[in-house]
């Protein structure tokens, strides 16, 4: 009994214990990204200054400043915000028809587009920088939107597919019964009924978005970059500039993290959409 009552209680505090320790470690680089944002660039890379330091906002003014830090974060929410938006235009529609009216192929189909994934982004770079300047696009938002739509739909068509086919199909058939059209079928049924799911994939298609690095650093100068080519930017011959560095990271992930945050709840409802309760 008392070997039992101590593996009762090693339950009860080792697992609440196990998952503080957890989140601190997934926690730890944003505070120490925080915590370096507010020193200079000196004191970022000195020792003695680890823990304790004199704070100053001096990286922070700097950024809104002489950065143009707004400009950028604005690019980042239009072309996210943008580029999720026409993901699920295409890829509601798509789910909707594997889902419901699957062919013969349509497995080798979700699986082809899943392996567009594993192509190496640097690949395809020559090609996709070539095209973009050829078309006269390159530093454009349409280019970023474009690109950033291509990379994530795969994911978004799996996702959605995935929660369609929980619906039983038999609801889409009555709805035909009724006279119900195709659009009508995917905006009076299908979209109510898988509102949470179509929810966490548009929220983590935009996440997806926000934090994409490779091609909007590589198909953007100025005009249309984004957060993360702002981040990029606080690099010279002589090193980062980690106090400026880190205050720019802060700002650009603050945000996504606020989302997530207020957005945890309809993430994970939409996560466990259709699983067995």
């Amino acid at each position: 009994m008392a070997i039992v009552a101590q593996t009762s209680k090693l339950g009860i505090y080792g697992r609440p214990a196990l998952a503080w320790i957890v989140a601190l470690v997934f926690f730890f680089p944003i505070f120490w990204l925080i915590l370096t944002s507010f020193k200079t660039d000196a004191d970022a890379v000195k020792p003695e200054f680890l823990f304790f330091f004199t704070p100053t906002l001096d990286n922070y003014l700097n950024m809104t400043e002489n950065y143009d830090y707004w400009r950028f974060a604005t690019n980042s929410v239009v072309t996210s915000v943008l580029a999720t938006g026409v993901a699920l235009f295409v890829g509601i529609p798509a789910a909707y028809a594997m889902a419901f009216n699957p062919a013969r192929h349509t497995k080798d189909i979700l699986m082809w587009m899943l392996s567009t994934k594993m192509l190496p982004a640097a690949a395809v770079l020559y090609p996709m920088t070539f095209l973009a300047k050829s078309l006269g696009i390159f530093d454009t938002h349409f280019a970023v939107i474009l690109v950033l739509t291509l990379v994530n739909l795969p994911i978004v068509v799996w996702m959605l597919f995935t929660y369609f086919k929980e619906i039983p199909k038999d609801i889409i058939e009555a709805g035909q019964m009724d006279g119900v059209n195709t659009w009508g079928e995917i905006k009076e049924i299908l979209i109510p009924l898988a509102w949470g799911g179509i929810a966490s994939t548009a929220l983590l298609c935009f996440i997806f978005c926000w934090n994409e690095a490779y091609w909007t650093v590589r198909l953007t100068t100025t005009e249309a970059a984004t957060l993360s080519k702002l981040i990029e930017g606080n690099r010279a011959p002589e090193g980062l500039f980690f106090g400026r560095l880190s205050a720019v990271s802060a700002a650009a992930v603050g945000p996504i993290v606020v989302l997530g945050w207020f957005c945890q709840k309809q993430l994970v409802q939409g996560l466990t959409f259709g699983a067995v309760k």
